[in-house]
């Protein structure tokens, strides 16, 4: 996670009483919606795919499907972006990829997802096409022009260039950061 290491190690050892505070300073109801995850994040005026890709991380962290993050499925999703083993990391991966929830992960997913985080993150150092040919290139060996979850799992571990290029452009790091400091004077409506 780069040299985001040593703060992110620091979140991790605060004790729940702390996350508990600051879960409720940022969502006093006890539950985060869509919505509210945005004015967090202040994300305004974001592109339409960019859009879809933050409502896409909203609704695989949003684990019992109700329409809100409560505090067990917001310490879920920090502990696993933070601590997870790589096989959940790959697992939330695949499942933010599948964005029409078929069970297969396809070129144009790929595409919409790693274009969206560029549009966020305004990291544009690789074209998103040259990404998801790379990844199809090594991963889907049967040429299928669609992976499985199992596929995407064995492929991304047996070639350590796609897993690192996967933590890179997955790496949720700067936002987890402004979700634990809190959104302070950012937002003003």
């Amino acid at each position: 996670m780069g040299n985001h290491g040593s703060n992110l190690d620091d979140i991790l050892a605060e004790d729940m009483h702390h996350w508990y505070n600051k879960f409720m300073r940022e969502s006093p109801s006890g539950l985060i919606t869509l919505f509210e995850l945005k004015a967090i994040l202040n994300l305004r005026g974001i592109t339409e795919d960019a859009n879809s890709y933050v409502e896409q991380v909203f609704f695989t962290f949003d684990m019992d499907g109700d329409g809100y993050i409560d505090f067990v499925e917001y310490i879920a999703a920090i502990s696993l972006l933070l601590k997870g083993e790589i096989n959940q990391k790959l697992k939330w991966y695949f499942k933010l990829f599948d964005q029409d929830g078929n069970g297969k992960i396809d070129k144009d997913e790929l595409e919409t997802i790693f274009t969206a985080i560029q549009d966020i993150t305004r990291n544009r150092d690789i074209d998103p096409e040259d990404i998801v040919a790379l990844i199809f290139e090594k991963i889907d060996v049967k040429g299928e022009g669609e992976m499985t979850l199992e596929e995407f799992i064995e492929g991304a571990k047996e070639h350590p260039d796609i897993m690192e290029m996967l933590k890179n452009l997955m790496d949720l790091t700067p936002v987890l950061e402004i979700i634990v400091k809190g959104r302070g004077n950012e937002i003003k409506d």
